[in-house]
């Protein structure tokens, strides 16, 4: 038995930012954005239709921290009226934070309450939102969690709620045009990891496979174009399809053991988040090799290969890309990436990974014989 949900209302193509007016429908709104130029002709662009939103958060900061969250929602609590709708419009950390913003209701301590089990899902009641994805990676617009940092204290939260999927999605790939090509790669790789992460999931369903077939092979075969020809309209179209498809893949699974190592290593090391959590994926296909069911259909119908030359083939497109898929190249020494690793299946995350912490570490080249030959 399997089942697939998700309620987000999607608008997907150029030129659909001209919607987002429509879809906040005449309703008081606070934006939460980025400040800079660009940004700045949007907010113009959209408060000529929409009107002035009540308030504009737009200090946004990348992997947003819990200390910048709590200054920030404490704005939401000094409006003489609230806002009846929370719109997001800019990349992952922007939808994550206003995903923050729209569960607290203006009182943060709510939120740190329910992120530290100090709460349960009865005391969220978010108010509803709206996300416009200007890069091609999070998922975050079609799904119910988004992701807190606490740099102090060196963890990561994960905000689930039912009540955070957005009302609709806007995906206009124009806005994603011109985007660096630093940006780019690393948004387009987290696409890749959610699709594939997906497939070695004890939630997986032929539903969410499908989808993450679909957005695996998008990526594998737009991202290195579209690298090196940032302003192609049509590379962007299939990119901004191919991280949907990965979000609503994802939406259902949630990610895994890939994702649970990458955490500590931003953390740790600085490594933007859509290296940190692509850079194994080639030593977790090996390592996954015999699991069969979606994992092997989804594999084979992605790189029509066995899990050996699937790893091989994705060595070669991360290289091509510039990213390298040795753990020393991020300052991981073999003691520490076997503590990485150990620690990943401990968490929520990991808990999610079909395979075995025996076969990671053999392919991860720290099996036993390894520890046998140290010794």
């Amino acid at each position: 038995m399997w089942s697939y949900s998700n309620p987000v209302d999607i608008r997907f193509g150029r030129g659909s930012f001209s919607r987002l007016s429509d879809a906040i429908g005449g309703r008081r709104y606070a934006l939460v954005t980025y400040g800079d130029p660009y940004f700045r002709g949007l907010v113009a662009e959209l408060e000529a239709k929409a009107g002035s939103p009540s308030l504009i958060i737009d200090d946004i900061a990348p992997n947003p921290d819990i200390a910048l969250l709590e200054m920030q929602t404490a704005r939401f609590a000094k409006l003489a009226v609230q806002p009846e709708v929370v719109v997001a419009l800019g990349g992952g950390s922007v939808i994550d934070s206003a995903k923050v913003f729209a569960a607290a209701l203006g009182d943060f301590a709510t939120v740190d309450a329910y992120l530290k089990k100090r709460a349960g899902a009865e005391t969220i009641k978010p108010w509803p939102l709206i996300a416009v994805p200007t890069t091609a990676g999070t998922g975050s617009e079609v799904t119910c969690w988004g992701t807190v940092w606490d740099n102090a204290g060196g963890v990561k939260f994960s905000l689930a709620h039912p009540g955070l999927y957005p009302e609709f999605s806007i995906v206009d790939p124009d806005l994603m045009l011109g985007k660096p090509r630093e940006l780019t790669v690393q948004t387009g790789l987290d696409a890749l990891s959610h699709a594939l992460e997906s497939l070695w999931n004890r939630n997986s369903n032929p539903v969410s496979m499908a989808h993450a077939v679909m957005a695996a092979r998008g990526v594998l075969s737009t991202l290195p174009l579209l690298a090196n020809d940032l302003r192609n309209a049509d590379l962007r179209e299939r990119m901004a399809r191919a991280a949907t498809l990965a979000g609503f893949a994802f939406s259902n699974t949630k990610t895994a053991i890939a994702h649970s190592l990458s955490y500590p290593i931003t953390l740790r090391h600085g490594v933007p988040h859509g290296i940190a959590c692509s850079f194994s994926l080639p030593m977790i296909i090996r390592s996954v090799a015999g699991e069969g069911g979606i994992c092997a259909e989804g594999l084979n119908a992605i790189f029509g290969r066995d899990a050996e030359g699937a790893a091989d083939q994705l060595m070669a497109f991360l290289a091509k890309l510039g990213v390298a898929t040795n753990h020393h190249h991020y300052g991981i020494e073999d003691g520490e990436w076997r503590e990485l690793i150990g620690l990943a299946f401990d968490g929520e995350r990991g808990q999610n990974f079909i395979g075995g912490k025996d076969n990671l570490l053999k392919a991860a080249g720290l099996g036993k014989e390894k520890r046998q030959a140290v010794a």
